[in-house]
């Protein structure tokens, strides 16, 4: 993996994340999150889900590509008084030795992976046999789905790179993931986002979501408006509010794992 090449490192996705705290408390409960636990929280971006392990009296380690992230999240968890060890690195080459976690967790982080069988195989890898893997995935319906379809008819993926949202989907994690895990079970979730327009919508993602910011840094003025205009498009059809401001409906998984 080229991590030179990853728009994660563009914009700032702790903006983005801190909208998303629910999403890994609500992981942790579906997964029903004890106690005393080693959990690895991969791509754990500023530190949501390894925080909320945290708070469940687990020993946990957080692991992303970006450092800016990392040291997000070393100074999140310092302010809020836990001990979590975070580390820089890549979810394709994790750097932990077979079977060294109880549980291993990942929110709308590890499916962005590019090569995507070295991805799970990983998860799987450093996962104890009979432990568990917690994921919170995008699914194809939702707006992240259509947003990253978009995003690939601006700035196509490299040849060869599956989508991503395929880890959303029963048959995407079956492929995956197959005969190293013993079960898969997927539960419905929708997490809400809101801003003050459209054009504060717009404003955030295109300054600190780097797959969006990367679009509009690599087109040109014609291509970026058409691409502002799908988004737009998109954007609007997921609204919920009915007050003449925006909240964004998204829909997506929780994957529970057991392994072999």
């Amino acid at each position: 993996m080229n991590t030179k090449a990853s728009p994660w490192k563009l914009g700032d996705f702790h903006v983005i994340g801190a909208a998303q705290i629910t999403v890994g408390e609500w992981l942790c409960d579906d997964l029903n999150l004890t106690a005393g636990h080693r959990v690895l929280d991969v791509a754990c971006g500023s530190g949501n889900t390894a925080l909320a392990a945290a708070r469940r009296n687990n020993r946990v380690t957080g692991l992303d590509l970006v450092e800016a992230l990392v040291e997000r999240a070393k100074a999140r968890t310092e302010a809020e008084g836990f001990e979590v060890e975070y580390v820089t690195g890549n979810a394709e080459d994790l750097p932990f030795d077979d079977d060294a976690f109880d549980v291993v967790l990942s929110t709308f982080g590890v499916m962005f992976a590019p090569n995507q069988e070295k991805a799970a195989s990983e998860l799987a890898r450093v996962c104890k046999p009979g432990g568990r893997i917690g994921l919170a995935n995008w699914t194809p319906e939702s707006l992240p789905g259509a947003m990253f379809r978009i995003n690939a008819q601006y700035v196509p993926p490299p040849v060869g790179t599956r989508p991503a949202i395929e880890w959303g989907t029963v048959p995407g994690l079956q492929r995956l993931f197959g005969d190293r895990v013993r079960s898969i079970e997927l539960f419905d979730r929708t997490l809400r986002q809101s801003f003050i327009s459209f054009d504060h919508w717009l404003a955030t993602f295109r300054t600190y979501f780097g797959p969006v910011k990367n679009v509009f840094d690599s087109v040109d003025a014609q291509s970026a408006k058409a691409f502002e205009a799908e988004l737009r498009e998109n954007v609007m059809r997921y609204n919920r509010a009915t007050d003449g401001t925006l909240s964004v409906a998204m829909s997506y998984v929780n994957v529970l794992i057991e392994t072999r």
